[in-house]
């Protein structure tokens, strides 16, 4: 985070929660073509979007039902992908100090998006107003485009003749990307798409993503071991250096 001391206008605050709203609710559309080509209905596509609120998570299940996967292992994979906003919403509620009777309602706009945001912020205004202006423009546009999707869905007919069967995981993968930003991160990232193709062949539909899930303790593994070994290889410094 920035200074706490710095202040920032309002207005600029406003203009980059309104960017990142903007330009991520306008994917809701790919996941409500994604969603009714995997076989959901109208209601239930827009149930998703209005409920769960989650583009990963959203994209996760509809991904898995469209691979022919078992309904309860591909709702499994976006749960676990949605514990993240679990720990998002332990900063957050220090950072915002919201009122107790808001806290529920603001629960459901703490995502990816709203956290980058709101951390950006210098200070606790500024913190509110991004996280405000960011949610609510992110869930009014997201369920709208979802609705849009679905609808456009229906109206073209095959998605997958179309390609836009593709459009679910394009985005997904436009969106981890630059979250990416350390080499743990990314082994992380690299050794799940390993154990996701690899065991796609041989295990049912929802489960490699599950089994992939591993990736990251693994790799969190792999680096305490290798700091442990670099802290125990360093010579000892003197003792009037200590």
């Amino acid at each position: 985070m920035a200074g706490q001391g710095e202040e920032k206008p309002d207005t600029a605050v406003v203009r980059d929660a309104l960017g990142v709203g903007v330009a991520v609710g306008l994917s809701g559309f790919a996941f409500g073509v994604t969603s009714a080509g995997s076989g959901l209905g109208l209601l239930q596509t827009c149930a998703l979007s209005l409920l769960v609120f989650t583009g990963a998570s959203q994209f996760a299940l509809v991904g898995a039902l469209a691979a022919g996967g078992n309904p309860f292992t591909a709702a499994a994979g976006a749960f676990f992908l949605g514990v993240r906003n679990a720990f998002y919403g332990l900063r957050l509620s220090q950072l915002l100090a919201l009122p107790r009777a808001v806290r529920p309602l603001a629960a459901q706009w703490v995502i990816d998006e709203t956290t980058a945001v709101t951390l950006a912020q210098p200070g606790r205004r500024a913190a509110r107003i991004g996280f405000t202006v960011t949610g609510l423009s992110l869930y009014l546009l997201w369920n709208l485009t979802t609705l849009l999707g679905a609808l456009g869905a229906k109206a073209i007919g095959d998605t997958k003749a179309w390609g836009l069967d593709t459009a679910g995981p394009a985005v997904f993968l436009a969106l981890l990307a630059p979250m990416l930003k350390t080499p743990t991160e990314r082994a992380v990232a690299g050794l799940a798409v390993l154990l996701g193709l690899g065991l796609l062949p041989v295990l049912p539909a929802g489960l490699p993503v599950l089994v992939a899930a591993l990736a990251a303790p693994a790799a969190l593994f792999a680096e305490g071991r290798r700091n442990g070994r670099t802290r125990q290889d360093a010579p000892d410094r003197p003792e009037e250096d200590r």
